[in-house]
């Protein structure tokens, strides 16, 4: 039940990724489990991440302990990367690595010419209750509001970061088969789901888009298949090859996007955005995206995968971003935990 007042009647909204940033949420890598006996190349990909970062946002790091701090530091010292006050290590253990669907998601308003900060928490179950435990997870937003003494808004709902995607401007996109999944919320239809949505992240026009990629256990998080890039224009994940299993999903929902209007009933621009080749581990499909990039202050970090259409998914993406500087990450190690650059990460928008 949706109790009063809601953020939205407060008039807060969920600002668009693109929007300027405070800082970046990463929860460092601690898992050994995520990633089945390929873990020692995953930190150094944080770090990489760390180092395109910190100096134009800060970074802030959940790490579970003392001793992860020192480790961790050592590591960003040996890269070669300045500490500053732009980086920050938080006490706040979790069970795994996934910022952006464990994280608070921030909202902001603006209130007598200054903007305000506030953060949502809520329900984290592990992708329908595919893993275990996730305790620690579950409370990491309130954590992080109560650090920074945030109002902290708690729908009582199961959603993930990643199964949403919003333009700042009213419209949110998202996947039927993660949302409408009955390993989320039972008992909710998908208009009370939208009711949820418009009243937790002040959003006014939700777009529905169909499957997801196979590999992703996330039952199809939006945040590797389509993506806004500006308030009008949409990145769709679309695969070239009419033999992979991935061309019908992704064509469904290039269609869809097609036929689809904003807030102010304006058709989207859609731009596909070509996938990478197919990459395995152990006879297993793994859900390597393009589309899971992440649009920091100054840049776009874009995860690769050592392929051929690497180079093509950078240029489509440069031009899309021209005042950023887009900058590929290496993930092909990365997501054999599931997840890429998207899936880390977590924005906290500026307040001034």
């Amino acid at each position: 039940m949706i109790a009063d007042p809601t953020p939205a009647s407060l008039g807060y909204r969920m600002p668009a990724e693109w929007e300027r940033h405070e800082a970046t949420w990463l929860a460092w890598p601690h898992n050994p489990n995520t990633w089945p006996g390929k873990f020692a190349p995953v930190p150094d990909i944080y770090v990489q991440m760390v180092r395109a970062l910190y100096q134009q946002e800060r970074v802030h790091i959940c790490i579970n302990d003392a001793e992860s701090a020192v480790r961790v530091r050592g590591l960003l010292r040996t890269a070669g990367i300045d500490f500053s006050s732009t980086i920050q290590f938080h006490e706040i253990p979790t069970n795994d690595t996934w910022a952006r669907d464990h994280g608070p998601i921030f909202l902001t308003r603006s209130r007598e010419g200054k903007s305000e900060l506030a953060a949502t928490d809520w329900i984290f179950n592990t992708w329908g209750q595919k893993y275990g435990p996730w305790d620690l997870d579950d409370v990491v937003p309130q954590k992080i509001a109560a650090m920074f003494e945030l109002q902290c808004f708690i729908p009582g709902i199961v959603l993930e970061g990643g199964s949403i995607d919003v333009n700042g401007h009213g419209t949110l996109l998202t996947t039927e088969s993660c949302l409408l999944n009955p390993n989320r919320n039972p008992s909710l239809s998908r208009v009370d789901i939208e009711e949820y949505l418009r009243a937790y992240l002040g959003v006014t026009h939700i777009l529905w888009l169909g499957d997801g990629i196979v590999g992703d256990d996330t039952d199809g998080h939006i945040d590797d298949i389509a993506r806004f890039v500006n308030p009008t224009t949409v990145v769709c994940a679309i695969e070239d090859d009419p033999a992979d299993v991935n061309y019908r999903p992704l064509q469904d929902n290039l269609r869809r996007l097609q036929s689809m209007k904003d807030q102010q009933g304006r058709p989207l621009h859609v731009v596909p955005l070509c996938m990478p080749s197919p990459v395995e581990y152990e006879g297993n499909r793994l859900p390597a995206s393009y589309a899971n990039f992440y649009i920091a202050n100054d840049t776009v970090l874009v995860p690769t995968y050592d392929c051929l259409n690497d180079q093509r998914a950078l240029t489509t993406l440069q031009e899309l971003f021209p005042l950023r500087q887009v900058v590929g990450i290496p993930c092909t190690d990365l997501v054999w935990g599931l997840g890429a650059i998207h899936c880390v990460t977590q924005q906290q928008p500026a307040a001034y």
